[in-house]
């Protein structure tokens, strides 16, 4: 496995790629690698001949208060795990290779509708900072498909939305949650739980299932469903950021007609906020 800190080496082993033929697929990632994301590896493995995994910790979708600086940096964990999975190139740019006229004057992309909401309002600038640098990388691999996890359900529909609207060639791959045993969605911040928290943590998706059974089984109060979940998550000690049901294609707020849903939560277990989310759909 390649691996690549600049732009113009990565074109050049890029070009080579494509002048034989092969299709490329791009797997973002932020580092710290876990099963979820070495399964992302393992799908674009499966479909397409060359990889690109980039590893870069954006500060752009870190607020003001966020874990920027202590988010977990593991690169050579990291690259014996890809090099186990038999990706073909590592991409792991500096911060002035990304931004090389820093992070203050950097041209903004907003994805309208479906960016406000959820972590968008709890962390105000997330999602512009996750569209530009996805667009970056974009330009920079210009790939056939890129692979992404469905834990980040909103973060998923905002890139598919700004890839639709800049009309860019590109297949966009949503890969299925991968879970811990308890049901836990696989996620770098678990690094920062205690084993009791890590077992309140897996109330999230417990509390999930719960509302989505009540759904499928015909209750259409989803205030009082939301309601019954914050409460139920505070009874298990997480402290609840959101939880609402929402339809699955627009994430507004699920109306009696709804048939494809999509309910996103999100919750604090200790210092670290986790993200979450089911989809259904009903007959």
């Amino acid at each position: 496995m390649q691996t690549h800190k600049k732009i113009k080496d990565l074109r050049q082993i890029l070009k080579t790629a494509r002048s034989q033929g092969k299709s490329i697929a791009l797997i973002p990632t932020m580092g710290n690698l876990h099963e979820g994301h070495l399964q992302l590896v393992r799908q674009a493995r499966d479909r397409y001949d060359f990889l690109v995994c980039s590893l870069f910790v954006n500060p752009l979708q870190f607020g003001a208060n966020e874990d920027l600086d202590a988010y977990p940096r593991t690169l050579d964990a990291d690259r014996e795990k890809l090099q186990a999975e038999l990706c073909d190139c590592l991409f792991v740019p500096a911060v002035s290779e990304i931004y090389r006229t820093g992070t203050e004057q950097q041209t903004t992309i907003k994805v309208p509708g479906l960016s406000e909401n959820f972590c968008g309002s709890s962390r105000p600038g997330h999602f512009e900072g996750v569209a530009l640098v996805v667009t970056k990388l974009f330009n920079i691999v210009q790939p056939d498909a890129a692979f992404f996890g469905l834990k980040d359900y909103q973060q998923f529909l905002v890139i598919r939305k700004m890839t639709q609207d800049m009309e860019l060639d590109i297949t966009l791959h949503g890969i299925e949650t991968h879970r811990e045993d308890s049901g836990l969605a696989m996620s770098s911040r678990n690094n920062y739980l205690s084993a009791t928290e890590r077992e309140q943590a897996a109330n999230l998706y417990r509390c999930l299932q719960a509302t989505a059974q009540e759904i499928i089984a015909g209750n259409r109060d989803y205030t009082a469903l939301e309601k019954t979940a914050a409460k139920t998550l505070q009874q298990a000690s997480l402290k609840p950021d959101y939880f609402q049901v929402c339809d699955a294609d627009s994430l507004l707020p699920a109306a009696t007609d709804t048939r494809n849903f999509a309910i996103l939560a999100a919750a604090f277990v200790g210092k670290s906020r986790l993200i979450d989310n089911i989809r259904f759909q009903l007959d």
